[in-house]
């Protein structure tokens, strides 16, 4: 059909016959909203150069500014139809921009460090910098490197992050083909202890308990209201993909993100898996466009495929010491459960997962067919034959960050991880994930080595069959933002992203997830609730100084665990135990380290030490003799054993002070509270103590909700607590619940879904589903 073009006020406008207008306008200060009338929003700064066409009454964005409608503009087409159109449409180096992934952005930047980055060449300074400006640094990656895909860390606020999203939404409007950046955050809705909860105030973010406290529930539809409350806060801040569920089963009890999983047991985890994206993806009422997907849908991208919670002996991928994923039961297939039969068979009408992240381990010994030990993104028989054509997976798959960085040292977080390619190039090493079937590279800011990889395709291939390569990757990603509506409307009224985020009512569903997260394991005498008022010595806990996981310094200390003033509001508090009815104990379950010391090294040792799961000092005795897998470039040796070698954890004196607590007591009771990240050894002080409560990074007042018997606890362990070090030694690092389980002194193991509520042990429906 020709159409023909009249000028409007909106700007250049196409019509096919002179029709009634089907739309309203309305001005929203930096941008404008247009409503068409039984059709879809749309949202556009008129700064941005775009103008609206008209046809047959209904308006649409002229991204590209030719002046007609283009497929991939009219949002009356089908999303495969309009992502293959722009995709034809994008130069190489377009797409190659597509495929980054950035990497950290905080609002506003670091003036140093980390995450860093400067405006009009100098660092943010409060009161003179506007923290919602975009930084030198996004705008080249946003317009020289054609990036489209954000990653936010910290906000100053809502506000700033809804103001920034339309600073950045109208910058990358303004470009070429108008194409809407994808902006997306690891998990955010964690809990500051120390807050306190209000029922009739909201907060700068919903808090609910973590990943683990939320499998702790063993409910999965409390995890499908958390990943709709938080999707509706993610929209609010203007993002529209969650890198997460992290779905890995946690079958190596000492490996660093266990507190990041839904736990060991594959079935829970597939429910959790499920329930988090239906939650996340699904939009409702006006709010969806299509298929589930719409304004209020969260792309979720879970990770980490194939599975990553069997590092040998807990060491984690970061580093290049954890490097190795080993399989000693042979147990592949269960690692796929959470995926196969969670993330990608959704109850809902999204149906599967959008995006899959592959961990940077290398997989020892799971390619059976090239038999090649890479990191997983470079695996060809990992993210190809399996993912794509054996189990039909055609979402995004995007690298974990920096896994085409230099490798130059073993034991730091940010460095590189192109784990088994370490002497590749940059651009050999995208060529290497191109070829295994990735789509997108995490922590990439620079085309650059994409496009070079495109070139080495092109000599290999063929012009022809490298660009439909790009182009397929391209499609997948452009679907993603389409079905989330950013091609629509990409703006946001601040005014709602202040109401929406952290409103009551979400603060509210938050701390009441926070309470049916906390797991009574011990219960002597029924100590448990204690009466409101009842007097209690909370002893101050001593923090040794150490380094975070950045290596930064951080300062020893000695405090109270808890707010004292919201302890207050239950109980009496006192600083001397003779007067205490009741003595309330606050520790962290042991911490050991990464199983890495340079000083071991300097004394001639491989480096390598044990990670340990209890606070007193422990000796290998009993590790392997000869490490399953090993070797790196900047090794001599490929045997990472540490037998025979002791650590003790850095904690040990969260120990001493409920062993000292509990002598001061003179028989009174003790009541330990361990805010826990990973499974632990209790037989060095269980007998002590007469209650156990566990957290998985909860509010200080959620506790005492516990312990005061206003809430019951009704929460199950997603985990193990292991017997001894002995027989975290001997499981198997691939295979769930193999463990010997700690028995207390009032006979009850501490295995997989245990639980006590004011009754006893409970053994309901949820125990009877997952506790098979």
């Amino acid at each position: 059909m020709r159409f023909k073009y009249i000028p409007l006020l909106m700007g250049l406008c196409s019509v096919s016959t002179l029709q009634a207008q089907k739309f309203t306008i309305q001005s929203k200060g930096d941008f404008s909203l247009i409503q068409n009338k039984g059709g879809i929003r749309l949202g556009y700064a008129p700064s941005s150069g775009v103008k609206i066409l008209k046809i047959n009454g209904w308006a649409f964005k002229d991204l590209n500014k030719n002046g007609k409608l283009d497929q991939y503009e009219d949002w009356r087409l089908p999303v495969e139809m309009r992502a293959k159109d722009l995709a034809k449409k994008m130069s190489i180096e377009q797409i190659a921009g597509l495929m980054l992934y950035s990497g950290h952005q905080s609002l506003p930047a670091r003036p140093v460090g980390y995450f860093s980055g400067t405006y009009n060449g100098k660092p943010y300074k409060e009161g003179e910098t506007d923290a919602s400006d975009m930084t030198d640094q996004q705008k080249l990656f946003l317009e020289k490197d054609n990036l489209r895909h954000v990653l936010l860390t910290s906000v100053k606020s809502p506000e700033v992050a809804a103001k920034w999203n339309n600073k950045m939404q109208a910058f990358v409007e303004s470009t070429a083909l108008g194409i809407p950046a994808n902006n997306s955050s690891d998990p955010r809705h964690g809990t500051l202890a120390s807050a306190e909860y209000n029922a009739a105030a909201g907060g700068t973010i919903s808090m609910w308990p973590g990943s683990l406290g939320l499998a702790a529930t063993f409910n999965p539809a409390i995890m499908h209201r958390f990943g709709e409350v938080a999707a509706a806060e993610y929209r609010a801040l203007g993002i529209a993909t969650a890198l997460s569920p992290q779905v890995d089963i946690a079958t190596e009890p000492r490996w660093s993100r266990v507190s990041g999983t839904f736990g060991e047991n594959p079935s829970l985890n597939a429910s959790m898996a499920q329930a988090y994206a239906d939650g996340f993806q699904t939009s409702y009422g006006n709010r969806e466009i299509k298929d589930g997907w719409g304004f209020g849908s969260v792309n979720a991208m879970v990770k980490h495929w194939p599975g990553g919670g069997s590092g040998e002996a807990g060491r984690d991928a970061h580093y290049a010491i954890g490097k190795f994923a080993v399989y000693p039961g042979k147990n592949y297939a269960q690692h796929f459960i959470p995926f196969t039969e969670g993330a990608f068979k959704l109850k809902g009408k999204t149906k599967m997962a959008s995006a899959v992240m592959p961990y940077y381990t290398i997989s020892w010994g799971f390619d059976t067919k090239n038999h090649e030990n890479v990191g997983n993104s470079y695996n060809k028989y990992i993210i190809n034959d399996l993912l794509r054509e054996k189990y039909h997976y055609d979402g995004v798959v995007c690298t974990d960050w920096g896994i085409t960085h230099p490798h130059t040292v073993m034991d730091n977080f940010v460095d590189g991880k192109p784990w088994g390619l370490e002497k590749l190039s940059e651009a050999q090493l995208h060529y290497k994930a191109l070829m295994a079937g990735v789509d997108q590279f995490g922590g990439n800011n620079d085309s650059k080595p994409i496009i070079e990889a495109y070139a080495m395709g092109v000599k290999e291939h063929g012009e022809a069959w490298m660009r439909a390569r790009m182009e397929k990757s391209a499609v997948r990603l452009l679907k993603n933002i389409f079905r989330v509506g950013l091609f629509e409307n990409p703006y946001l009224d601040v005014e709602e992203t202040v109401k929406t985020v952290g409103n009551p009512t979400f603060m509210r569903e938050g701390f009441e997830a926070q309470t049916s997260s906390i797991v009574m394991l011990k219960n002597k005498g029924k100590v448990l609730p204690l009466s409101l008022g009842k007097t209690v010595y909370i002893p101050k806990r001593f923090v040794a100084k150490s380094r975070n996981f950045l290596g930064m310094e951080m300062p020893e200390s000695l405090d109270y665990p808890v707010n004292l003033s919201i302890v207050k509001k239950y109980f009496t508090v006192t600083d001397n135990p003779d007067e205490a009815d009741c003595a309330l104990v606050f520790v962290n379950n042991p911490s050991s380290g990464i199983g890495y010391d340079k000083e071991d090294l300097a004394k001639g040792g491989n480096g390598y030490l044990p990670i340990s799961l209890q606070y007193k000092e422990y000796t290998a005795s009993e590790a392997r003799e000869t490490s399953i897998a090993g070797g790196d470039p900047l090794e001599s040796s490929t045997n990472r054993s540490y037998k025979g070698k002791s650590i003790k954890a850095s904690n040990s004196s969260d120990l001493d002070m409920i062993l000292e607590t509990k002598a001061k007591m003179k028989g009174k009771p003790v009541i330990v509270s361990v805010s826990m990240d990973n499974p632990m050894v209790f037989h060095e002080f269980e007998k002590e103590v007469d209650g156990i409560l566990v957290n998985f990074k909860v509010q200080d007042q959620a506790i005492f909700e516990i312990i005061s018997g206003k809430k019951e606890p009704s929460a199950l362990l997603p985990v193990q607590m292991p017997a001894n070090m002995s027989t975290v030694e001997k499981q198997a690092e691939d295979v769930p619940q193999d463990m010997e389980c700690h028995r207390d002194s009032e006979g009850h193991i501490y295995d997989f879904g245990f639980g006590l509520n004011w009754k006893g042990v409970i053994n309901d429906s949820r125990v009877k589903l997952y506790k098979k």
